[in-house]
């Protein structure tokens, strides 16, 4: 039975297979993997498409997630910078030699793209609308229905204001830090070493390097390395800039507004103030604070959580859309896969995860070892040149590899902390 909906919007079911919550990256890859298998799949947003978000760097495995959507020569057709190469730059203004990534990998898929995420994220939601998932956006989920502890569906608000009671076999939430499982469920923790804020604006007239560091990622340290800018080249002459550091020192009571907290930072980056010369912000300078998380169980019964929803690190290596997007497949391999077999048991659920945090687990250890005072890539790569390559398939995002951890057994050395990440009682030594 159809129930009412509000204009431009589809008319809604009174039950489906799949409930997806959210609409970027990971519940867009979810709906679109899950319907084109058959699936009945809602997908609700509470925005409105194409809505704003930052995370705007693809990293390049990202590449086969798309590729498995269709979406390649889609994203050939558009005019987002192809992304060649990530660059840091020291706290004494030193730039080194980008990271090529096409010198590691000789595919395609060695180049990527900085991409403006309104229009990025229409795209894979106009993608598993195609693929048949039903749509439904500027719809807020405002509780889960349950029989005992089994999630059965959501309780859904239209823009009608209009509350629904919409059942299915499985909830998946992509809510994004939102986390609406999680925070309902209390599984949301906190990273215990990565207490981290940011600001952050878009700026025309900024100046970009030539050729085919155009479109680079640029990480750039500020002085006595307290903060870090990212610098990332987007459409029509913008980059997106913004400013990292600890959440006490950014944030500190006696430094003003955002705008004013980032040009101060600024002052301290000999490599972004020559960048910002010529520049204009042309967004208003925004903040996001304390967002390194991850959550104590992905699977539950009736539930599971996807991409920021489960967890978030940081954003120096730009891991967000790819993590999303790989969480996205996985999950949706596994719901397909408890379908056919007619097992939605949290165990058959949850077979994709140990493979997945082993991923994520070797991008958190390496933000570890870049906030770390006193460790230097350079040092260490001179000392262990072996490990260029496992570094270079962290920055590239191929992280599932047993190999690639192996450099971790001998940072941990100048870094116990590596050990064991997630104790809370160890913290970087400052």
């Amino acid at each position: 039975m159809n129930v009412s909906n509000p204009p431009d919007q589809p008319a809604l079911d009174s039950e489906y297979d799949v409930i997806v919550i959210g609409a970027g990256p990971a519940g867009s890859t979810v709906g679109a993997l899950l319907a084109e298998q058959g699936r009945k799949t809602l997908v609700v947003d509470r925005a409105r498409f194409p809505r704003f978000h930052v995370g705007e760097s693809l990293i390049p495995e990202t590449y086969w997630s798309l590729k498995r959507l269709g979406l390649i020569d889609q994203l050939k057709q558009t005019a987002f910078p192809k992304k060649f190469s990530v660059q840091f730059v020291t706290d004494e203004g030193v730039e080194t030699m980008p990271f090529y990534f096409n010198e590691y990998k000789e595919h395609e898929s060695s180049q990527t793209w900085q991409v403006l995420r309104a229009e990025f994220d229409q795209m894979l939601v106009n993608n598993a609308r195609s693929n048949g998932a039903t749509i439904h956006t500027g719809a807020q989920v405002l509780d889960l229905l349950c029989e005992r502890d089994q999630v059965t569906g959501v309780k859904l608000k239209l823009s009608s204001q209009e509350t629904l009671d919409i059942k299915a076999k499985l909830v998946v939430d992509s809510s994004g830090q939102t986390g609406f499982i999680a925070n309902r469920f209390k599984l949301k923790q906190a990273d215990p070493v990565l207490k981290k804020g940011t600001v952050w604006a878009h700026f025309k007239n900024a100046h970009r390097d030539a050729g085919i560091d155009e479109g680079a990622t640029i990480i750039l340290q500020t002085e006595g390395k307290q903060s870090w800018f990212w610098y990332i080249p987007l459409p029509d002459n913008v980059v997106s800039i913004g400013c990292t550091g600890d959440m006490a020192y950014m944030f500190s009571k006696d430094r003003g507004n955002s705008e004013e907290i980032f040009y101060q930072e600024v002052e301290r980056c000999i490599g972004i103030k020559r960048r910002l010369t010529e520049a204009q912000p042309v967004t208003e300078f925004m903040t996001t604070k304390d967002f390194s998380y991850h959550t104590s169980q992905p699977v539950g019964p009736g539930w599971m959580l996807a991409g920021d929803a489960l967890g978030f690190i940081d954003p120096v290596y730009s891991s967000g859309v790819f993590l999303a997007m790989k969480s996205g497949e996985l999950i949706a391999d596994a719901i397909n896969d408890a379908f056919d077999a007619n097992d939605f048991s949290v165990e058959q659920l949850s077979q994709w995860y140990p493979g997945y945090k082993s991923g994520v687990e070797n991008f958190r250890k390496l933000v570890y070892a870049f906030y770390t005072p006193g460790f230097s890539f350079g040092s260490f790569l001179r000392q262990y040149p072996q490990f260029k390559t496992n570094l270079v398939d962290i920055l590239i995002g191929d992280v599932f590899k047993p190999e690639v951890a192996e450099m971790f057994t001998v940072m941990q050395e100048e870094i116990p902390e590596l050990a064991n990440p997630k104790d809370p009682q160890v913290a970087l030594k400052k």
